[in-house]
């Protein structure tokens, strides 16, 4: 798979390849069997049950870098932070902050898009109780690092949502802007920032999980600061 990333041209083959891999059987299994049995909810509906590749512009200025797609969101609706409870949350600040046409996103086919900025997530398949292992996240990173070069010309800013896109983002970094992170490595936190001279700045972001949003632990006031200021240090306020 490290060699198929690699040579991997464009933002749109990647994408092709992406959803179409097969390389954590765990993975593989998980995500099939909920697009088979499904939520009651959502019975009548066709499961996209795939891997999930990164949507946005080409030429994003800002990256908003996720854990994994969701097992009923996402993997459901082919498209990442799509259909589900952390989506309505994630693209209702997007709007707000003028990079998203609409405050809503409930299927592929809605009409979002996005302005300025693409979406992808460290791990591409929905994994069991939203984590996955350290080998499938390992395994993964071709993909991302791959995005990542891809971006390059023109990324200046990547959100991370949550400690585990913070940690996958050091080593995706490194590989695709060789450049090495701090010692000691920076911890996560909700309003951390870091500049790494000849990489996008990163910013952290509580995750849009219902875990942090329906305690107030991320609140949509949180949330504009956070892309105020990503707003801000990629030059587009």
């Amino acid at each position: 798979m490290e060699r198929e990333a690699t040579a991997t041209a464009s933002l749109p083959l990647l994408d092709d390849r992406i959803a179409d891999c097969f390389a954590c059987p765990r993975l593989v299994t998980w995500r099939t069997d909920i697009a088979v049995t499904k939520r009651a909810a959502f019975r009548d509906q066709e499961y996209w049950g795939r891997p999930l590749p990164g949507f946005g512009v080409a030429d994003a200025e800002i990256a908003i870098l996720g854990l994994a797609p969701a097992a009923h969101g996402g993997n459901r609706t082919g498209r990442l932070f799509t259909g589900d409870r952390s989506g309505d949350v994630l693209f209702a600040a997007l709007h707000r902050a003028g990079l998203a046409n609409q405050p809503t996103s409930v299927s592929a086919d809605d009409g979002l898009e996005l302005r300025h900025t693409r979406i992808f997530a460290a791990v591409r398949c929905a994994p069991p109780d939203n984590k996955p292992t350290p080998e499938e996240r390992d395994t993964c990173a071709p993909w991302f690092r791959r995005e990542l070069q891809l971006l390059r010309p023109t990324l200046k800013v990547v959100v991370a949502l949550g400690a585990f896109a913070w940690a996958a983002w050091w080593p995706a970094m490194t590989a695709a802007y060789g450049r090495r992170p701090p010692v000691p490595r920076p911890k996560f936190g909700h309003g951390a920032l870091v500049t790494v001279p000849g990489a996008p700045v990163l910013l952290g972001c509580f995750h849009v999980s219902q875990q942090n949003t329906f305690t107030g632990r991320l609140t949509p006031l949180m949330l504009d600061e956070v892309f105020g200021r990503a707003k801000d240090l990629a030059g587009l306020a």
